[in-house]
Order: structure tokens, then C-alpha cells, then sequence
């Protein structure tokens, strides 16, 4: 799949639900994308959460990517790390076709990490943003498709894409609940800065019983069946020590519909009952170990006792 194909997906995760908010960050922020004379004469008139009208004089190109305001929010900057909820309006800046377009309806939406990505333009350009503006974002083509044709979606290696997106909601960065007492003969959890857990897996047999202990007590909403839960998660199998998923390496956080046959039945369990803003270790026999596939983006080990470290940054209602 190519990375344009990849990037109108990315945006499409969560057709059909509402946001709920989270922690939104801190004060400062220091942008990564600027304002520019490509990025300033998008226009994009409408109310926040309808779908705008997007002109912008044809063809419009930028060789860097640039960020201009529209409708001003009221919330906390936005920082690395953090997932947002959006309705997004994608266009070729050479011809002005639509590319992909949000719903717009109030239970719509598709979350996207902000900070660097496989998706630089959005993921970068929303860093500073605020919960309920509007922004205008010029992509060049190498930070929009690596400056590669794509001749099924009509897009050139030279063409700029026009991305004008509503932020509806910010969530959690990583889990900040309270440090919680480890609990021996279970793998060994360290933290980076930002949040990435790095993981040491005992020199001993696999437990045969599934465990859920937690790492850092949230404060925030329980985390019920049929949730659509907003997370960060690092799968690592038992027997041999590999990692086979993580979020924190493709910089892209993940939305599990919680208790379907979509997501391993293990990590259903061990989120049920938990709260937002709390980090989970869980321990998950092969009985537990399954899934229907058809969640084709991570390959879960077949047969394996799995290990996953999840931050637990929200809930899609």
C-alpha cells in the first residue's frame, strides 16, 4: 500500500462515533510547522464541525509543509504524542479534487497522533494546534506521499495536498495515573521520557493462568465491553522475547473495540474494568491469544503466551 492510500485510511478509523475529551496537554508548545504564503490563502468558511467550502487559488504547491489558522479554539495547545479526534477535507493542491472528506455529523470523526509519524504533514502540522479550531494545512509532496505518483488516486510526484481539519477533541499522551508496586516474577517495566515502555521478560516458564496487573492507577472514565478504547500498547511474545506490535514505534496510537472478536480476547479482558489514564500489564494465555483476524495490521503470534503494556488515553463513546 502506498503511502497515500495509507493516509487516506489512517482517516477513516472512526467513521461513526463521538469524542470524548481527555487531557489536552500543557501551556507552552513549540509549533513544527509555520505559516507561509501557500498555507494563508486557503479559505475555508462554515461553523466548526460542518463541512467547509475549501477555494484556494489552482495549482497550489509548497516545498515545505506550512500551517495557517482558520477558526481560532479555546483549548490547550496540543502536544507529541497526543491523539486527536478530527473531521478532516483532503484535497490535490494541483487541481483541487477531493481526496477523502469526513462525514461531518456529530458522532463522526478519525483520530490521528500528532508529532512525527509516517504522516508528517497532519501528524506535524497539528502540533500547537488547539481543541476547537479549524486549520488550513499545505503538505509538500514529500512529507503528503513521499513525492511518489500515485496514478490510481491521480496524484503526481509533484503535487501538494491541501488538508483542512476540525479538531474536536485531544486525549492523554501516555498514561499518567499513579505508580502503582511491581509485582515479582512478572516481566520488568521501564519507562522512557515519552512514555515507551521498555519491557524485560523473565528467564522462566510462561505462567498458564492470564494476569492483569497494573503499572500506573488512572483516574478517569472505566473502560466498559463495547468501548471504543483509545490506547498505546507494546506485544511481546513470552518464549522468545520479540516484539510483534508496538504503537509507540509507528508513533501512532490505536482504537480497540473492546470485547469483539476483532481484538485479542486477552486484551479485552484486561481493559475491562479499568480506568483512563492507567498503564496495564497483562499476561495473556494462547486460549486467550485470539482473535477473528481481521485486524490485518498486527500479526498476533499463533500458539504463544503474549505480553502486552497498554496506556489506557481514552474513550471514544
Amino acid at each position: 500500500m502506498r503511502k497515500t492510500t495509507a493516509l487516506i485510511v489512517a482517516f477513516g478509523i472512526l467513521a461513526s462515533l463521538t469524542a470524548c475529551a481527555g487531557g489536552a496537554g500543557s501551556n507552552g508548545c513549540d509549533p513544527l510547522v509555520q505559516s507561509g504564503d501557500a498555507s494563508s490563502v486557503v479559505k475555508a468558511p462554515g461553523k466548526l464541525g460542518a463541512a467547509p467550502k475549501v477555494d484556494f487559488p489552482l495549482p497550489l504547491y509548497t516545498k515545505t509543509t506550512e500551517k495557517s489558522q482558520v477558526i481560532a479554539g479555546k483549548g490547550a495547545p496540543i502536544q507529541d504524542g497526543q491523539p486527536v479526534i478530527v473531521d478532516v477535507t483532503i484535497l490535490n493542491g494541483t487541481d483541487g479534487a477531493v481526496l477523502q472528506k469526513s462525514s461531518y455529523s456529530a458522532s463522526g470523526g478519525s483520530v490521528i497522533t500528532v508529532g512525527k509519524s509516517t504522516f508528517p504533514a497532519v501528524s506535524e502540522g497539528l502540533r500547537c494546534a488547539t481543541v476547537g479550531s479549524r486549520v488550513a494545512i499545505v503538505g509538500s509532496p514529500k512529507d503528503s506521499h513521499s513525492g511518489q505518483a500515485d496514478e490510481a488516486n491521480g496524484i503526481a510526484k509533484n503535487d501538494s495536498f491541501v488538508y483542512v481539519i476540525d479538531i474536536k477533541s485531544a486525549y492523554r499522551a501516555k498514561a499518567d495515573g499513579a505508580d502503582q508496586v511491581p509485582v515479582n516474577g512478572l516481566p520488568a517495566v521501564v519507562l522512557a521520557p515519552d512514555g515507551t515502555p521498555g519491557i524485560t521478560v523473565p528467564n522462566t516458564a510462561a505462567p498458564k493462568a492470564f494476569s492483569a496487573t497494573l503499572l500506573k492507577k488512572g483516574d478517569g472514565a472505566t473502560v466498559k465491553s463495547g468501548d471504543f478504547a483509545i490506547i498505546k500498547d507494546t506485544g511481546i511474545s513470552w518464549a522468545n522475547k520479540a516484539v510483534f506490535s508496538s504503537t509507540w514505534k509507528t508513533g501512532q496510537a490505536t482504537v480497540v473495540n473492546v470485547g469483539t472478536s476483532s481484538v485479542v480476547a486477552g486484551l479485552s479482558k484486561g481493559l475491562v474494568g479499568q480506568r483512563v489514564g492507567s498503564q496495564v500489564l497483562l499476561v495473556v494465555p494462547p486460549k486467550l491469544a485470539v482473535s477473528d483476524g481481521s485486524d490485518t495490521s498486527v500479526t498476533v503470534p499463533s500458539g504463544a503466551t503474549l505480553i502486552y503494556v497498554v496506556d489506557i488515553l481514552g474513550i471514544a463513546h
